[in-house]
Formats: C-alpha cells, sequence, structure tokens
C-alpha cells in the first residue's frame, strides 16, 4: 500500500437553492489556484450543485485532472448522538430513525471508500460539505463519534490528511483559508468573528 493524501474543501458559497454566488465562484477560483502547484490525480466532487460547480471550477485550474462525482461525499448527518447536547438539541428536532441510519451508512461508505492508504500513490481533492470535512477530520483524529459537532470550516477551506499503510493517519491541516483574502474567509455558520 501506498501513500494517500486527500485535500479536502468544502464548496464555495452557495445561494439558498444551492448554486454558487459570486463570491462562491471567486472562493473557488482562489483554492484552484492554490491546489495548482500539487501533483493532483483526481477531484471527487459530491453530487450536490454547490460541489459540483467548486470542483469544475477547481478541475479548470489542474489540466489534465480527471472530475468525478463520488456519491459518498453527499451531504448528509454523518452521526446522531443517543444523549444529545443541549446546544445541539434544535439542530436534531425531527431527525428521525431511518435518517440517522442512512446518514451512518453514508459515514461508513465515506470512511471505507476515501479514509485508507491506496494502492500506489495518490493525491486526491474531495469537494465536499462542511459536515463530511468533520466527519474525516474526526476519524484521521480517531475522536469520539459526537466530536463531528462543532467543527466547522470555512467555504474552501483546505483540510489535508494523509494515510499511509502501517500508521496512524496525519492531519496536515484543518481549515487552512489562507488562499482566501479575508472578506472572503467565513464558515457560513451564523455570526461571530471571522478567522
Amino acid at each position: 500500500m501506498a501513500t494517500r493524501r486527500l485535500y479536502v474543501v468544502r464548496h464555495g458559497a452557495a445561494d439558498p437553492f444551492g448554486e454558487l454566488t459570486d463570491v462562491g465562484r471567486r472562493q473557488s477560483e482562489l483554492v484552484g489556484e492554490r491546489l495548482a502547484g500539487l501533483p493532483v490525480d483526481t477531484v471527487w466532487h459530491s453530487p450536490l450543485t454547490r460541489a459540483v460547480g467548486s470542483a469544475r471550477i477547481i478541475g479548470g485550474h489542474l489540466p489534465g485532472v480527471a472530475v468525478r462525482a463520488a456519491a459518498e461525499l453527499a451531504d448528509h448527518v454523518p452521526y446522531v448522538p443517543d444523549e444529545m447536547p443541549p446546544a445541539w438539541a434544535g439542530f436534531f428536532d425531527g431527525y428521525d430513525a431511518a435518517e440517522a441510519a442512512a446518514g451512518s451508512a453514508l459515514a461508513d461508505a465515506l470512511i471505507r471508500r476515501f479514509a485508507r492508504p491506496a494502492e500506489t500513490g495518490t493525491h486526491e481533492v474531495l469537494v465536499t460539505h462542511a459536515y463530511q470535512a468533520a466527519w474525516l477530520l474526526r476519524h484521521a483524529l480517531d475522536a469520539p463519534p459526537a466530536r463531528w459537532l462543532g467543527l466547522n470550516c470555512g467555504n474552501t477551506a483546505l483540510t489535508a490528511i494523509e494515510y499511509r499503510d502501517g500508521a496512524d493517519p496525519t492531519v496536515l491541516s484543518y481549515n487552512d483559508m489562507g488562499h482566501l483574502p479575508p472578506e472572503l474567509r467565513w464558515t457560513g455558520f451564523g455570526p461571530g468573528t471571522r478567522p
């Protein structure tokens, strides 16, 4: 087995209908420019419109690199805790057992497909959603399942994780927005100080 390097990117900012905004397109351009310096083999993306749009823009900066859909990257809630943290009770209100089971199955599929060493050395970009970036980080750190809650990453923030045979995953960076000017750095999750 060889080293798999994942560059997990949350999609650019989108409108309520899931279409990239002008800001989201600019964010995607900037992360694409940043990734252009890496030996990327494939850009994988969620099937949702905002991720597809971001992946196409990113792929435009990576000539000859395949841009492909991966169902495992779709936006979903990966884990619903049995004992709900009070701050999250409203978030899960009305979330039923069938939805929780479907989300858990998709989260397991995401880990099986991407969170492991590869047959040959590879550099892969995953254009996905905040919850999936949080779930991959939580898994790499071997943190409890509920720890994905509150790991909010910014639009087009970059998380880099390496998977090598015989070793624990290595988190190289999380929520890195260094490619974005300050006015484009934001998570999209509520008010607060912009990093």
